[in-house]
C-alpha cells in the first residue's frame, strides 16, 4: 500500500473538507505517519476515516474530529501542551510539529511503552511520554499552555483544569454518542471560561465517568 498517497488522500478528503483551513494543522498531519502508531493488523486501515482500536477499549481518533479539536487550540511553538491518554503516540506525534514542547500521559503501560517506542523511532524529540492516572493530569510539568484529551468525558476534574496556565486552553469533548459536544476552556486572569463549537461523537477515555448516584 502507497501510505503516503493514502495519508495525502486523508488530508485533502477527510480533512480539509470538514472546514480544517490550519496551515499548521494541515502540515502535520501531512507530515506524521500514522501506519507507525497502530497495530499490525490495522495498518491497511491507517487512513480509513474510522476510528483504530489500538488496545482494549482504546482508540485513535479519526482524522477528522481530530483535526478540527486541534485547530481549536491555536498551538503555537511557544506552546507546552498535556497529551492525555495519548496512546501509541500519534497525536503526540501531531503535538511535537506544532508545539514547542509535549507531555504524553498514559495510564495503560503497554500503552506507555509503545508510545516511547513510536516516538523514539521517529525522532520526535520534544515529545516526553508519562505513565499515570488520565483524570489527575501530570501535575510535575504544570502549568500548561494547551491541555488535550484523546476522547470523550462525562465530566472534567477541576484538579486537570487547575493545571492550566494563565490564557490556556483545555480542549475536550463532553458527553457521549453524537450529542458530545466539542468544548475549550480557558484560563484568564485566574478564571475559567467555556465554549462549545461543534458536535463531535468519538470514543471515551476511561476514567473521567460520572460517579454512580443512588436513586430512591
Amino acid at each position: 500500500m502507497d501510505f503516503e498517497a493514502a495519508r495525502v488522500k486523508m488530508v485533502e478528503n477527510q480533512i480539509r473538507t470538514t472546514d480544517v483551513t490550519s496551515h499548521s494543522v494541515l502540515n502535520a498531519f501531512f507530515a506524521v505517519p500514522r501506519e507507525n502508531f497502530v497495530p499490525e493488523r490495522s495498518k491497511l486501515l491507517a487512513y480509513v476515516d474510522c476510528d483504530i482500536e489500538v488496545a482494549p477499549g482504546r482508540f485513535l481518533m479519526e482524522a477528522s474530529p481530530l483535526a478540527k479539536l486541534l485547530q481549536l487550540g491555536a498551538i503555537t511553538k511557544d506552546d507546552k501542551v498535556l497529551d492525555v491518554g495519548c496512546g501509541t503516540g500519534y497525536v503526540s506525534a501531531v503535538l511535537s510539529l506544532l508545539a514547542g514542547k509535549v507531555i504524553a500521559l498514559e495510564s495503560n503501560e503497554e500503552l506507555v511503552a509503545q508510545a516511547k517506542a513510536n516516538l523514539a523511532a521517529l525522532g520526535y524529540d520534544n515529545v516526553t511520554v508519562v505513565g499515570g492516572d488520565l483524570e489527575k493530569g501530570h501535575a510535575a510539568d504544570a502549568p500548561y499552555d494547551v491541555i488535550f484529551l484523546n476522547g470523550s468525558i462525562e465530566q472534567l476534574p477541576q484538579g486537570l483544569l487547575d493545571q492550566l496556565g494563565e490564557d490556556g486552553r483545555l480542549i475536550t469533548v463532553i458527553g457521549y454518542g453524537h450529542a458530545a459536544r466539542a468544548t475549550v476552556f480557558m484560563r484568564e486572569r485566574g478564571a475559567f471560561s467555556e465554549n462549545v463549537f461543534f458536535n463531535a461523537s468519538i470514543k471515551p477515555l476511561p476514567g473521567f465517568a460520572k460517579a454512580k448516584e443512588f436513586v430512591f
